[in-house]
C-alpha cells in the first residue's frame, strides 16, 4: 500500500477576507490538525499548493493521507464503523453514500458546508449521485458519466465509421486489433473491486437488460448476466497483456500511450488524452456517446465531513470549512488556469469559457449527449460495497482464467449477496 502525507505549514498564500476571519475567531487556533482522507486525482493533489492558505486562516494544520481507491475505501470504512474517527474529513463516492448515510457515518452537507460556498452550484447530476434518501452528503470535486474515446487517424485509416452500436462496437474492436504492431482494439478494468471492475461491466450487465434484484434476491447470475460476462471477457482478447487485473489508470494509460484504439470510460479521462506532456495521441481522439444499448454509469467523488471523527463543534466547523473551500468555484478556476480540465464539480465553471477554451468541442458535444442517458447503474443499497466486492472477486477470476466457469462464479457471488442483504435487514 502506498500511503503519502502532505504535512503544510501555516504560511498564508493568500490574504483571507475579514469577513471570513471575523467569523471563524472563534474556532482559530482551537483545532491543531485537521485528519483528511484523500485519493490522488488532480483536484487532491492540486490542493498542496494552496493549503497553506487555509492553515493560516483557521490556525491548524491539514493533513491529507492520499491512498488508493480501494485503499481508501477500506480506511475509510474501518475508521467510520469501528469509532476511530481519527480522519475528520472522508473522500467518499457514490457506491458507499447509501453505507455512510445509513449507518450515521458522515452529516448532511447542507449541515456543515458554509453558505458562501453555494451548495446550489454544484453540478445536479453530481449532486443527486452524491446524494441518498434526498440529502446530499458529500461536496462532489469530480464525477460524471461515460464517454466513448476512440483513435480518430485508426478509424479513418481503417475506413470505420465511430460506433453507435454495441455490435458495431465489438466488430471495430476485432477488424482494429493488431497485437504485432503492439496496437490492440480494446482495454478495459478488469482488477477486482466494485468500483473496478464491476463499475465497468454494469453498462454491459444493464445495457443487455439485467437487473441486481428478482424481488428481494439477487439476479446478477441470470442468463443476462452470463451473457454480459461473456461479452465482457471476448472483448478482453483484444485488449494490452494483463487487462484481467487492470485498474482505471492501467486502462487509461494504454489508450494515451498510444496502445488502444477503443475506451469506454468515465468522461472524465477525456482531457487526459490531450495532455502534451503524457498523451502520445494528443489531437488524434475521438469522443461520442457510449454505443447503445449501453448506459452512462453516473458516479461522483468528493469530500465530506466524518460525524464519527468531527463532533466537537469547531472541529465540525473547520472541517466543513474545509470541504467548501477545497471544492469552491475559486479552487476549480485555479485549477484550470493551471491546466487541469478533468475534475469539475460546479455547474459554473462546466459553463464557463476557460473550460470551452481547455477541452475540444467534441468532447464537450459527447457529455451534452451522454448526460441523459447517465444514471446510478449500481445497486442503490447500504451493503453495495461488500456486495460489489464480492462480486469483483468472482469477475476478476473470470477474467483472468482461474475460473473458467462464468454460472459457478456468479452464483457463487450472488449467494454472498443473498447473505449480505438478509444480515442487513436484521
Amino acid at each position: 500500500m502506498k500511503i503519502r502525507t502532505f504535512l503544510l505549514g501555516s504560511a498564508c498564500l493568500l490574504a483571507m477576507p475579514a469577513a471570513a476571519l471575523a467569523q471563524a475567531d472563534a474556532c482559530v487556533g482551537k483545532v491543531p490538525t485537521i485528519n483528511v482522507i484523500g485519493q490522488g486525482m488532480p483536484s487532491v493533489t492540486a490542493l498542496d499548493k494552496y493549503l497553506g492558505e487555509f492553515n493560516e486562516k483557521w490556525k491548524t494544520t491539514v493533513k491529507i493521507t492520499l491512498l488508493g481507491e480501494n485503499e481508501r475505501r477500506a480506511k475509510a470504512r474501518l475508521d467510520a464503523s469501528t469509532g476511530a474517527g481519527a480522519y475528520q474529513v472522508l473522500y467518499v463516492d457514490e457506491a458507499n453514500i447509501a453505507e455512510y448515510a445509513t449507518a450515521g457515518w458522515v452529516y448532511p452537507l447542507a449541515d456543515v458546508l458554509p453558505a458562501e460556498y453555494d451548495i446550489a452550484d454544484f453540478r445536479v447530476d453530481l449532486s443527486n449521485v452524491a446524494s441518498f434518501d434526498g440529502k446530499q452528503y458529500f461536496a462532489p470535486f469530480v464525477g460524471g458519466g461515460d464517454i466513448l474515446i476512440y483513435r480518430k487517424d485508426v478509424l479513418e485509416e481503417k475506413g470505420l465509421s465511430v460506433p453507435s452500436t454495441l455490435d458495431e462496437l465489438v466488430a471495430g474492436v476485432k477488424a482494429v486489433n493488431d497485437p504485432a504492431g503492439k496496437l490492440y482494439g480494446w482495454a478495459a478494468r478488469g482488477q477486482r473491486g466494485s468500483g473496478m471492475n464491476v463499475w465497468r461491466w454494469t453498462p454491459f450487465f444493464r445495457g443487455l437488460g439485467g437487473e441486481w434484484l428478482d424481488g428481494d434476491r439477487p439476479a446478477f447470475n441470470s442468463d443476462v448476466g452470463v451473457k454480459a460476462t461473456e461479452l465482457y471477457v471476448d472483448l478482453m482478447k483484444y485488449a494490452p497483456p494483463g487487462v484481467g487485473t487492470f485498474n482505471w489508470s492501467d486502462s487509461v494509460e494504454a489508450f494515451r500511450g498510444g496502445q488502444v484504439v477503443y475506451l469506454i470510460e468515465s468522461d472524465v479521462f477525456g482531457p487526459w488524452m490531450e495532455d502534451p506532456e503524457k498523451s502520445v495521441v494528443k489531437g488524434k481522439v475521438g469522443y461520442a456517446p457510449p454505443p447503445e444499448p449501453l448506459g452512462s454509469a453516473g458516479w461522483a467523488h468528493g469530500f465530506a465531513v466524518s460525524a464519527v471523527g468531527a463532533k466537537d463543534d469547531c472541529v465540525k466547523k473547520i472541517s466543513g470549512d474545509f470541504v467548501g473551500w477545497a471544492t469552491s468555484k475559486e479552487m476549480e478556476a485555479r485549477r484550470l488556469e493551471e491546466g487541469i480540465a478533468s475534475d469539475i464539480g460546479r455547474r459554473s465553471t462546466l459553463e464557463s469559457d476557460a473550460f470551452r477554451k481547455a477541452v475540444p468541442a467534441e468532447y464537450i458535444d459527447a457529455l451534452l449527449a451522454t448526460g441523459p442517458r447517465t444514471s446510478l447503474l449500481i445497486m442503490a443499497s447500504p451493503v453495495w460495497p461488500e456486495i460489489g466486492d464480492e462480486l469483483g472477486l468472482a469477475l476478476e477470476e473470470v477474467f483472468t482464467g482461474t475460473k473458467t466457469d462464468i454460472q459457478g462464479a456468479l452464483d457463487e457471488a450472488a449467494f454472498s449477496a443473498e447473505d449480505a442483504l438478509r444480515r442487513a435487514k436484521k
